[in-house]
């Protein structure tokens, strides 16, 4: 009888140990899978509204729209450029029927507002001062379009809109328009030429230098040398110069971005009849070559991309 006892014992407390470990694995599993799905899953509510096809974005940097348009995203509206107080000319096509949202400085809330975005983007730089105002409108995603190059800015936003394999198909052509580009440009100025780019506007004479916009395109992408005292240029876009020193950069080609209005294109009409221009070397061997600023001058994706396209223009002649 003893012995009949112990076995039924013995075969409850398997039976128990048992019921405990599938309860164990079932709670590891559902431990689990919470923590999968949470990995997969978009961080927030602004990313869930993102990564929405329909969704309706609404952009509060002019950079963010470019980066936006080369994803094959268009939103319901933007901010516009500053200068030409309107979307930028290179992609004013491409935004038709979007909402100007006035300039990053001095956005229009009430348009922003009616648009009734799902989701707003700003940069943090511009717009951070604004962000609880704009977090009443709709989520928000903030980036900061002052870290990083354009490439990481499209990679960001392409992972918050679920774009990775897009942004990665537009910077392999990029890379591939450069390397054809830059084989158009050395083919007609040599290898080892020396560059500068200028910018006349109606008030003064600029040089770019090695930092954005102009500098990483034009020193890494296309591969140009510098010219004599462009590459101290790196704390700022440009310095002021006056038109006296333009001989002492040495330049074996100057490319000229000229701001917008008459005022800027008179400044520059009154360079060129200056004796000091006439007797650049640059210039004696026809080699200054206008670029379209507007392009040249958007950092982002889209305006980079534009800018090869205009220099490969620009030397297929």
């Amino acid at each position: 009888m003893k012995r009949i006892v112990a076995t039924v014992v013995l075969l409850m407390l398997v039976g128990v140990l048992a019921a405990c470990g599938q309860s164990s694995n079932n709670g590891a599993a559902g431990t689990n899978a919470p923590s999968n799905a949470a990995t997969e899953a978009p961080e927030s509510s602004a990313d869930v509204k993102s990564h929405d096809p329909n969704a309706k974005i609404a952009s509060m940097s002019i950079h963010i729209t470019n980066n936006l348009l080369a994803l094959g995203i268009t939103p319901v509206g933007s901010v516009v450029g500053g200068d030409v107080k309107d979307f930028l000319p290179h992609v004013a096509d491409r935004l038709q029927g979007a909402a100007k949202f006035g300039v990053v400085t001095d956005p229009d809330m009430e348009a922003v507002l009616a648009q009734k975005p799902d989701v707003i983007y700003i940069d943090e730089v511009y717009s951070g001062k604004d962000l609880a105002k704009i977090e009443k409108i709709a989520p928000t995603i903030s980036i900061d379009m002052d870290h990083g190059t354009w490439r990481d800015h499209l990679n960001r936003i392409a992972k918050h809109v679920g774009k990775e394999k897009e942004a990665e198909a537009f910077i392999k052509g990029y890379e591939s328009k450069a390397e054809r580009v830059k084989a158009l440009i050395h083919a007609e100025l040599g290898q080892d030429a020396k560059a500068m780019a200028i910018r006349m506007t109606a008030k003064e004479l600029r040089v770019m230098g090695m930092p954005r916009p102009v500098g990483p395109i034009m020193f890494e992408d296309l591969g140009l040398q510098p010219a004599a005292g462009v590459e101290k240029i790196v704390d700022e876009p440009y310095a002021v110069i006056s038109q006296e020193v333009l001989p002492d950069f040495d330049a074996d080609a100057i490319f000229v971005i000229i701001s917008k209005g008459t005022e800027a294109k008179a400044k520059f009409d009154e360079l060129e009849k200056n004796i000091v221009w006439q007797n650049l070397k640059a210039v004696k061997n026809k080699h200054v070559y206008v670029l379209d600023g507007q392009k040249w001058l958007d950092y982002s994706s889209i305006g980079h991309s534009m800018a090869l396209d205009d220099a490969e223009k620009l030397f297929s002649k």
